[in-house]
């Protein structure tokens, strides 16, 4: 989909689709979603833009992510989708030059579909490429910071309720080990997501500066201080983030932990099961033998003798392992 956006105010306002080779040329801003081969060419020929590719927009290099070419800057930035498997990474790219801004999405992206339709309010006005770029980066570090704050708020569940169920045993075994298996799932989930906030973050960070330096001679000075906050709200959220993800890693270690604990229960019920049931087959297997010389065949209470004997011998294992409190 190819969105073209003029420059004729300060407001963010689609061009009529589709857009011609006057109306490109004239575009502040020339938005990309999986963009076809004809969008792209279209782009191209009336801009003179290389138009990135998903391949090239991937690519992890500095020199990849960071480039200027003819006097035009090629950035490009992992993004998160959301999806019903979990959060996925998709490159971005953004095409920079002193009067035009070209970003190419590989799929769609809420941030920039709110940013260019919120009506721009004092700082927020877009009056040329540079502060549309600045302004979609703010826009992405803002949700960046929402998910931080979403997976903050989840471990909070979390913790509550993993060490609430290491006090309060209700539901039995079966229940628990459900429990543990869906927040396994969680934690996994939520690791995924603080990765792909992290890249999304060390993108941002680096286009910033980049920007800053490389186009020194025409990007705007009422700039700068934008771009200083940006690196700053993204150094904070840097050191929120590690926060977050060490509580995530110490809350993985505590769900494994319980695992272990329930693991070793049935091991110990296991092994007492076997130690109690030594005594009493053995006693069965004496009894059990087939020779006439057993006195005890000829009593009257030979079997009642022998079941005491049988339950003698597994009451006393037990009244042992209690008496140590191994149970």
């Amino acid at each position: 989909m190819l969105t073209a956006f003029p420059g004729h105010d300060e407001h963010l306002r689609p061009a009529p689709a589709p857009a011609d080779d006057a109306t490109l040329r004239a575009a502040v801003w020339i938005d990309l979603v999986a963009p076809t081969p004809d969008e792209a060419a279209a782009v191209a020929r009336a801009t003179g833009f290389t138009v990135p590719t998903e391949a090239s927009a991937s690519e992890i290099e500095a020199s990849s992510r960071l480039a200027t070419r003819d006097g035009v800057l090629y950035l490009s930035m992992p993004l998160i989708l959301r999806s019903e498997d979990g959060p996925l990474g998709v490159p971005a790219g953004f095409v920079l030059s002193p009067q035009q801004l070209l970003t190419v999405r590989f799929a769609p992206n809420a941030v920039f579909d709110a940013f260019a339709s919120r009506t721009p309010r004092g700082a927020d006005v877009h009056p040329g490429s540079a502060h549309v770029l600045i302004g979609l980066l703010e826009a992405i570090v803002d949700r960046q910071a929402d998910a931080l704050e979403q997976v903050a708020h989840e471990l909070d569940q979390i913790s509550h309720r993993i060490f609430a169920m290491g006090v309060r045993q209700r539901g039995g075994r079966k229940r628990e080990d459900a429990t543990l298996r869906v927040t396994l799932g969680q934690i996994g989930r939520l690791g995924d997501l603080i990765s792909h906030v992290r890249d999304t973050l060390v993108g941002a960070g680096r286009i910033g500066p980049y920007v800053e330096s490389a186009a020194a001679a025409w990007l705007p000075k009422d700039l700068a201080p934008r771009i200083k906050t940006l690196q700053q709200d993204i150094a904070s959220l840097n050191d929120f983030d590690t926060h977050l993800n060490d509580k995530l890693q110490f809350l993985l270690d505590a769900t494994m932990g319980f695992i272990n604990i329930a693991q070793n229960n049935v091991m110990k019920v296991m092994t007492i099961a076997s130690v109690v049931g030594i005594p009493p087959v053995l006693v069965a297997g004496v009894y059990g033998m087939n020779f006439k010389n057993i006195p005890e065949y000829d009593w009257a209470f030979g079997y009642a003798y022998g079941l005491g004997l049988i339950v003698l011998t597994t009451l006393i294992p037990l009244a042992i392992f209690r008496w140590r409190k191994w149970i």
